[in-house]
């Protein structure tokens, strides 16, 4: 006798992840000054969502980072995802909108060159609280975030709701952890940044903490922003903010922590700005391929500390990351060192940044740092040029330096670096194309050395 197995056709159940974490009642944000609650907040991302226009997903361009939240919820509830581009700029988003079909593009105000079909949000958005936290399919594209082209051509990488509250968890516990649970914080990078989406977005959404929506850029505005909020503050910043800070003089408001990424960031100026603002400066590694995976105090730590659940595993030409929040492993062109548990690495440089020449070796973000210590030099970077005819892949430096002439900032070079890494080409100019969070495009760099 035989028996027939039928098949069973269970519907399993879609995983959904809360859009917004903690009581309804909290401060989620503060908003020209004023504390907006979790239910207001989630009221008007309601109100918005049913405004949204039909698409595949919406290029994100709001300016303002309350409206940047109102706007990046809005769109997952319309089951939608968030398109960051590396820039703002037309052709940025052009290319954008071309490789995502269906596609929209929604911002916080007029545009003079505004993308075909593009969605200006009227504010303020009009709605009652929300009572209740909506839902969001764990598996659900959120955002997808392209890098900033500082290597070369910007890659899109996506991250579902899931990866995204993933990573959020080992961010909130390590700032909670120097900061407070209740912390509130400043932001002078953009909400479109992996950076700004990790420390300004989700830890307000997901952390329980509360953010400003303000992007201060001058020091007396960040000062100000500061000051606008109780305690305990945190400024999420990067080096190049914090220099002008320093090198302003400016006195702030207690600070609870100060937190930097995006480029390197030197012991000295570590130092520098903790002893000037009396408070702890952490330092997190990560990629837009990652999310955030490592920190340090910068001040008094040379090695990087893993987030819990984080394996590193080095190669000859850069590091396999194994992460909670990614599907796969990725693997990143840096070189590190781990040591001997395992649980902390030291940063060797890119493996596109090491050179060697002549038998020599040499890596460019130390040539860069020489270059910048340079008595009058305010900004500099050292890059290696795409091969000519012959294939010689020459090194070429850019140097914003008033008071000194090209021949005297190579003869000041000549005193600290090895001949055979003396830039073959060198150009004063009057400031380098830094983007919003410091870094430098690649193709801006070669532009100005044309």
């Amino acid at each position: 006798m035989s028996s027939v197995i039928e098949p069973q056709t269970a519907t399993r159940a879609v995983e959904r992840l809360p859009l917004l974490a903690g009581d309804l009642k909290r401060v989620f944000a503060y908003r020209d000054g004023q504390p907006v609650t979790a239910a207001v907040f989630l009221g008007e991302v309601i109100a918005l969502a049913a405004t949204l226009p039909e698409a595949s997903a919406a290029v994100n361009l709001c300016e303002d980072r309350y409206a940047f939240l109102q706007a990046f919820c809005a769109v997952l509830l319309r089951g939608q995802c968030n398109l960051l581009p590396s820039t703002r700029t037309p052709a940025a988003i052009a290319e954008t909108l071309a490789a995502n079909p269906g596609a929209s593009a929604i911002g916080d105000r007029a545009l003079d060159q505004a993308p075909p079909g593009y969605v200006v949000i009227e504010h303020p958005v009009k709605a009652a609280p929300c009572t209740s936290v909506p839902m969001i399919p764990a598996a659900q594209c959120a955002l997808v975030g392209y890098t900033s082209g500082s290597t070369g051509k910007p890659t899109a990488n996506r991250k579902s709701w899931r990866a995204l509250a993933c990573s959020n968890g080992a961010n909130r516990d390590w700032l909670a952890g120097i900061a407070g649970a209740d912390c509130r914080i400043v932001a002078t990078v953009p909400p479109q940044h992996m950076y700004g989406i990790e420390t300004s977005v989700l830890l307000p959404l997901l952390g329980g903490m509360a953010v400003s929506s303000e992007r201060p850029f001058f020091p007396a505005d960040i000062a100000a922003a500061l000051a606008a909020l109780p305690a305990p503050r945190v400024l999420v910043t990067t080096p190049l903010h914090l220099r002008k800070l320093l090198d302003a003089d400016i006195e702030l408001p207690p600070l609870a922590a100060i937190v930097s990424a995006t480029a390197p960031l030197t012991v000295e100026l570590a130092q520098a700005a903790e002893a000037h603002f009396d408070t702890v400066l952490a330092e997190v590694f990560g990629s837009t391929e990652t999310c955030v995976f490592a920190h340090r105090r910068s001040a008094r730590d040379l090695l990087w500390h893993l987030y819990p659940g984080v394996q590193l595993h080095p190669q000859p030409d850069g590091v396999v990351v194994h992460a909670p929040q990614l599907e796969a492993a990725v693997t990143l062109a840096d070189i590190v060192q781990l040591d001997c548990a395992g649980r902390a690495f030291r940063l060797c440089g890119r493996n596109a940044d090491l050179l060697e020449i002549a038998g020599k070796r040499a890596s460019l973000a130390d040539l860069t740092a020489r270059l910048q210590a340079l008595p009058g030099v305010e900004d500099g970077v050292m890059l290696q040029l795409d091969p000519d005819a012959s294939g010689v892949r020459r090194i070429a430096a850019l140097a914003v330096a008033p008071t000194l002439t090209e021949a005297a900032v190579l003869d000041a070079l000549r005193q600290c670096i090895d001949p055979v890494f003396l830039p073959r080409r060198l150009r004063r100019v009057a400031a380098l194309p830094r983007n919003e969070t410091g870094k430098l495009p690649r193709a801006a760099l070669l532009a100005l050395l044309r």
